[in-house]
């Protein structure tokens, strides 16, 4: 579910809006998914689609008119060999989901944004793996799919053995004013089923598409209930996770206080981008390939969901 940075736009589905759930049921189709990557970057009819991507022509015509409908994609009619025919283009390059629940704060010269952690845009995930609200499960367990649910808006859990998850953070950085430090902190921890404290798993950062620095976390912890963890999620299941903060300056890229690559606030070119890609999970060379939590406000110990602090000259 990869979306491009500047080439026609964005989308912006605020979830305060009574038809932006029209929208997120729109885009919670693999199929659907497809055709708007297959129109990333070129125009094509109907008939094109469906022979790019296998399917019965009247079933991408479906999927067409739903996505139109949205304001997904553009649908323009010309003359064709044998009559009318339909072009079909993207709209957009890129759809941010804003949640009533997404804070951003501006205080004197500390910018603060708060991004649930089922808001991600792009994903790769293998089982065991699954989301889950604070009051259900939602999709499926080990079904890697149930990642596109629209449900996932509302994840406060999110878990997976192997691949990672991306976010969109919008660039809120003043064209006027410069970048001291750049902070992105959450709670996190291994993935096991069932839970081990001795379950190290090497967990990789990046921005923009740059490495930033690998944090080993030590284990799946389970030895008590999360202090927000709720009384129906199982005790066998993960419960909490240890807060991190991978941080970027003019110096270098530090975890915590502790220097792990000499990546700099540059090297991210933060001004030429709409958006701060933050990506999370394990590489596939990773020593310890130990799976994935990512704890939300309502699990684990920390109210907090993934978290970016910029902090202006």
């Amino acid at each position: 579910m990869a979306m491009g940075d500047t080439k026609k736009g964005i989308m912006i589905v605020n979830l305060e809006e009574k038809d932006s759930i029209k929208v997120l049921r729109a885009l919670a189709s693999e199929r659907r998914i497809k055709i708007l990557s297959l129109l990333r970057d070129k125009r094509l009819n109907v008939s094109e689609i469906a022979k790019e991507l296998g399917m019965p022509q009247s079933t991408i015509a479906i999927d067409i008119e739903i996505l139109n409908e949205k304001g997904l994609l553009t649908v323009e009619t010309i003359p064709g060999e044998r009559g009318l025919q339909k072009i079909c283009s993207s709209q957009y390059d890129e759809v941010v989901i804003q949640l009533p629940s997404m804070k951003k704060e501006i205080i004197e010269n500390i910018i603060r944004v708060e991004m649930p952690v089922g808001l991600y845009t792009d994903f790769k995930v293998s089982p065991p793996c699954g989301l889950c609200s604070k009051d259900e499960i939602i999709g499926f367990l080990d079904v890697p799919s149930s990642f596109f649910n629209p449900k996932r808006a509302v994840a406060d859990l999110v878990w997976f053995e192997m691949g990672y998850i991306e976010y969109k953070f919008p660039n809120n950085l003043p064209a006027n004013r410069r970048l001291k430090k750049l902070e992105i902190s959450m709670e996190i921890s291994s993935e096991v089923p069932g839970t081990n404290k001795e379950w190290p798993s090497d967990i990789t950062l990046w921005l923009n598409g740059v490495e930033i620095g690998t944090y080993t976390v030590p284990g799946d912890f389970g030895d008590r209930r999360g202090k927000l963890t709720p009384s129906w999620w199982k005790l066998a299941g993960s419960q909490y996770g240890i807060l991190k903060k991978w941080i970027v300056t003019k110096e270098g890229s530090f975890i915590d206080e502790v220097k792990v690559s000499d990546i700099i606030l540059e090297n991210l070119k933060i001004k030429e981008h709409t958006s701060i890609r933050v990506r999370v999970g394990i590489k596939p060379d990773a020593i310890n390939i130990g799976g994935l939590n990512i704890f939300g406000k309502g699990f684990g110990d920390y109210e907090q969901d993934i978290v970016m602090v910029m902090e202006l000259e």
